[in-house]
């Protein structure tokens, strides 16, 4: 929705403060999608792949990440599989996650003399070793390292965030310059060849139209996972009480580790530790069978991880995170007892955090099952296209030798509200405040050294 100057003078708003209104929200819609733009195609094509994640490294992978499904259900002991897979690749097991179906296979990792972590893989009916790849080393882990940009650091990191809180403007300034003016066209109809300009504005308009909604849902929802206002947000909803939802009970021995040093975790315990076992005289832990044998009896769903204790005071850790969000969960057991002692749900959430997980798990395209997925490829395809006809539309219209940034309104009291707006977003966004700022400064520095060039 980038440069919808009208075509026509008829597009134009009619009166002198409504032209000023215009020219204000225009130059601030050209400065959004100069920022946001090249970040929505990165995180469209990218995000589009993730949709797929499972069947594309089942795909790819599929040399150590399938098997053939057995006639029956005999599979041997984890215990086996973690040596079989040491034998391979000598280390310690930190963790064991289930096969999800009969043709996967289980994954145990292993943390080597280096510190490094691995990978292997392991087919379930006759523990044989099937390969062994770097933990989170698939072509999926890397798509999602890419759309995070947590390939390039903690400042990249924060530019994401910035880049998501700037969306937000472009909609809403994108919006406000579509709204029919007496216009005949460009509305919801696309007018032109794409040898003219005129066809690119209204492809852009009308396709913003349609898109706006679904850009604003995915910001909105991919911030939990932001650097500066996600984990404010997630310390506030759950950093009180051992990083757990208010209501759960934790009244029991706690460690410093963080259940994400384990694995992935679902955004309301990323700040969650992990408790610890008490380690009685003369006491031998439960192994990892009888602790798989518990948490198949707890009724976790299948494809569950299980952290491996690696300390006297560490506990088995089994979670599971699939598509349906009410199978969520998390238990720990003491090691030597073999007893619950946390066991954590969806359920046991509070509400923003039930809402915060129910809007991220739309926005991976798991809630709603394979028409989520292709809904929101077709949004990912659709913004896309939006950021070429942006393109498309500025370069027919930028004079020559000349960025084209539209004109500044005459009367510059416009601006005031648009301020307070930014002001606004800036309290709720304080890293997006602080680059909207920044953007203000950079706009009137520019402005008064073109008004003071000699002509």
């Amino acid at each position: 929705m980038s440069d919808i100057m009208a075509e026509r003078a008829g597009d134009l708003p009619r009166s002198a403060s409504a032209n000023d209104l215009y020219r204000a929200v225009w130059r601030w819609h050209f400065y959004a999608g100069l920022f946001v733009l090249p970040f929505l195609v990165s995180l469209s094509i990218t995000g589009g792949l993730y949709l797929f994640h499972n069947e594309i490294d089942a795909w790819v992978h599929s040399d150590v990440k399938r098997v053939q499904a057995s006639a029956h259900d005999a599979s041997v002991p984890p215990s086996r599989m973690v040596e079989a897979a040491l034998a391979a690749y000598p280390g310690r097991a930190v963790k064991f996650t289930q096969p999800a179906d009969a043709t996967a296979s289980a994954e145990i990792t292993v943390r080597t003399a280096e510190g490094a972590k691995q990978a292997v893989y392991v087919d379930p009916q006759d523990g044989r070793v099937l390969g062994a790849m770097a933990d989170r080393g698939s072509i999926m882990w890397t798509v999602r390292t890419l759309h995070s940009l947590k390939y390039f650091g903690p400042v990249a990191r924060g530019v994401i965030e910035i880049a998501a809180g700037w969306s937000i403007l472009l909609v809403a300034t994108g919006l406000y310059l579509w709204w029919p003016r007496g216009q005949r066209g460009g509305v919801v109809t696309v007018r032109g060849t794409p040898q003219k300009r005129v066809f690119w504005r209204d492809l852009h308009a009308v396709s913003g139209l349609a898109l706006g909604g679904f850009i604003l849902f995915l910001a909105v929802t991919g911030m939990p996972w932001s650097q500066v206002w996600g984990g404010q947000v997630n310390q506030w909803a759950n950093g009180s009480n051992f990083g757990y939802p208010s209501g759960v009970r934790v009244n029991i021995p706690m460690s410093d580790q963080k259940l994400t040093e384990g694995g992935p975790v679902s955004w309301s315990l990323e700040q969650a530790v992990v408790p610890t076992s008490a380690p009685p005289p003369a006491a031998e832990p439960i192994g990892l069978d009888k602790a798989v044998a518990t948490f198949d009896a707890m009724g976790l769903a299948s494809g569950y991880a299980v952290n491996i204790p690696t300390s006297r005071t560490g506990v088995y850790t089994g979670s599971v995170y699939p598509a349906d969000l009410a199978q969520q969960r998390v238990v720990h057991l003491d090691q030597y007892s073999g007893e619950p002692l946390l066991d954590m749900r969806y359920a046991d959430y509070g509400p923003l955090g039930r809402a915060l997980e129910w809007g991220i798990n739309v926005h991976l395209g798991q809630e709603f099952g394979l028409a989520n997925k292709l809904l929101l490829l077709l949004v990912c395809a659709g913004n896309v296209m939006l950021a070429v006809s942006a393109g498309v539309m500025w370069w027919k219209r930028r004079p020559s030798r000349s960025m084209g940034v539209p004109p500044l309104p005459k009367d510059k009291a416009v601006f005031r509200g648009l301020i307070a707006l930014l002001f606004v977003g800036g309290v709720l966004f304080p890293l997006v405040g602080a680059s909207l700022l920044v953007m203000l400064l950079l706009d009137w520095s520019f402005s008064r050294l073109r008004t003071l060039r000699p002509a």
